[in-house]
């Protein structure tokens, strides 16, 4: 940390979260930021490359999340970190638990200038081993837990809102988003449908297009299509078409009937 001055990298997939952390530092003179990056790779590259002296890391980015990041960099190798989260449940119970410092979307300027002063406060000590630890305590839960996701935060309008995984119908892909389908209400969510599919408990969810996932339970009836593809009628009467190269996945939850 040369000079007083501490160098700070921005990692975020979204342009405007970028902008809304630089904003907030614009307040902390002390803070110079030498770095943006998009995704997790060039983040990667980025710590390596630049060695910031703290790290704004988005949890939640699609191909590599923040904490692949921290893998490919190396739990030794990794400056401080603040944690940006949108709304991963398991991401704030773990940062308590190791008593690592984050903070939610959207920033609050209160909450931000707090996680940053404790930054600065373990900056100017002698700390380092102690956060390598409490990171590498913090990596070993994450490589362990069970990666099913319970409940999301999601935006309406202006209000945070939360949705338990049990409630959501279908998903569909949109894009760089994932919209969820809530009975006569649609959510979106900043992720890859294939990075979403591996956070969802396989016993409840059923992928049956490369756009679309179907919670099981939703299922009423199945419509035969020519060359063996299904129309799903779910309980609300919404209509979906299967995909031929998810076939074997259908097949094998129809089996799951004849038990």
């Amino acid at each position: 940390m040369a000079s007083g001055s501490i160098r700070a990298l921005i990692v975020d997939d979204e342009p405007f979260a970028r902008e809304g952390i630089r904003l907030h530092l614009e307040r902390h003179p002390d803070v110079e930021v030498i770095g943006e990056a998009g995704d997790g790779r060039r983040a990667a590259e980025a710590i390596r490359i630049l060695d910031p002296d703290i790290v704004f890391l988005d949890v939640e980015m699609p191909e590599m999340d923040g904490f692949e990041v921290i893998d490919a960099v190396g739990v030794d190798a990794m400056p401080p970190v603040i944690f940006i989260t949108a709304y991963d449940e398991f991401a704030l119970r773990a940062f308590e638990a190791h008593a690592l410092d984050y903070v939610l979307k959207p920033v609050e300027p209160d909450r931000f200038a707090r996680a940053l002063e404790r930054a600065r406060t373990l900056l100017r000590g002698s700390a380092g081993r102690a956060l390598d630890r409490r990171l590498a305590g913090l990596m070993q839960e994450v490589r362990q837990r069970k990666k099913y996701l319970e409940r999301v935060v999601v935006q309406k309008e202006e209000r945070l809102q939360i949705l338990r995984m049990q409630d959501v119908d279908w998903l569909e892909a949109a894009g760089n988003y994932v919209k969820l389908h809530v009975g006569p209400e649609t959510y979106l969510i900043r992720a890859t449908l294939t990075g979403f599919e591996e956070r969802l408990d396989p016993e409840a969810f059923l992928r049956v297009h490369r756009s679309v996932i179907v919670r099981k339970d939703r299922i009423r009836e199945l419509e035969p299509l020519l060359q063996g593809d299904y129309v799903l009628i779910l309980s609300d009467g919404t209509r979906l078409t299967t995909g031929r190269s998810y076939r074997a996945r259908l097949v094998e939850f129809l089996s799951e009937g004849t038990d």
